[in-house]
């Protein structure tokens, strides 16, 4: 039986780029690729990467092609494909939503005429929502440009994702209502086998591990030894600060502790008001908790 864990995740963007660095990170220790590789092993042969487009990971893994795979969840909901979203990041986001043209009267969707024309690239997400409001929907489907088909006379809706909502704007249009939000997922399949599964499970450890790290900073300082419960206050640490001995000097002890990142700064300098020195602050690559 095949034991390497096949992961999907888009071909290109900044998505693609995110995931790729952060599986990095994680310890796959994968080569550096170019633009026209579309799969590639780690370096210790137990995972691969396949790079697909984001709209058809959730088919891949259905098709048992890949494990795991990386998309957004709109994309996800859209192929209605049954699979297991096994983590969901901050990262990726937007938001679906209902659009029409500035100059209409309709404020929400249930101000809409009973027939409507809907322009998306979503149509299954459109169609289940139109009819759970009780409205006939007609629905066109577009691979892009979606913004511009309402001014353009094709649609009286249209159905599509916004991060900031300035595309939609910069084309006249106004958002109604909001579907669904989504950011990037972790998809996986629901009949991967035991030893699919532990990898997988030891993937996600490794990413939340990194994904931790970013947040906080290694922090090392020398400071006097009758001033330590003071530190405590203020640099409590994962439990508490980890204290060890100077050789050679009974007064003071060296402080490791590990920071939140917006923290540091106002620690430091804390830490000089009571008398501590040789500080040193270091990245963090991952913390398992």
């Amino acid at each position: 039986m095949d034991n390497i864990l096949k992961i999907a995740i888009p071909n290109k963007g900044r998505l693609s780029t995110k995931i790729y660095e952060l599986l990095n990170a994680a310890g796959l220790s994968f080569e550096s690729k170019d633009e026209r590789c579309l799969q590639i092993k780690a370096q210790d042969g137990k995972c691969q990467i396949i790079f697909v487009r984001t709209q058809d990971i959730p088919r891949f893994l259905d098709a048992k092609v890949a494990d795991i795979g990386f998309t957004g969840l709109d994309v996800v909901v859209e192929e209605k494909v049954d699979l297991d979203v096994i983590k969901r990041f901050d990262f990726g986001y937007c938001d679906m939503v209902v659009a029409v043209k500035d100059s209409d009267k309709y404020t929400k969707t249930e101000d809409l005429p009973e027939c409507i024309n809907v322009a998306t690239s979503f149509p299954n997400i459109a169609k289940d929502y139109f009819k759970s409001k009780g409205k006939t929907a007609k629905i066109i489907e577009v691979s892009g440009a979606v913004e511009i088909t309402p001014n353009l006379g094709l649609s009286d809706v249209v159905v599509d994702i916004t991060s900031t909502g300035s595309t939609l704007k910069s084309n006249r249009l106004k958002i109604i209502d909001k579907i669904m939000d989504s950011s990037c997922v972790i998809v996986q399949r629901k009949d991967l086998d035991n030893e699919k599964i532990e990898q997988v499970k030891s993937l996600l450890l490794a990413i939340d591990a990194v994904l931790d790290a970013k947040e906080k900073k290694y922090l090392m300082v020398h400071v006097p030894k009758e001033r330590v419960d003071e530190i405590k206050t203020f640099l409590p640490g994962l439990s508490s600060p980890t204290v060890t001995t100077l050789w050679g000097d009974d007064k003071n002890v060296v402080v490791h502790v590990v920071v939140d990142k917006d923290k540091i700064y106002d620690s430091i300098n804390k830490l000089k008001a009571i008398g501590g020195q040789g500080i040193l602050i270091l990245t963090v690559d991952q913390m398992v908790r």
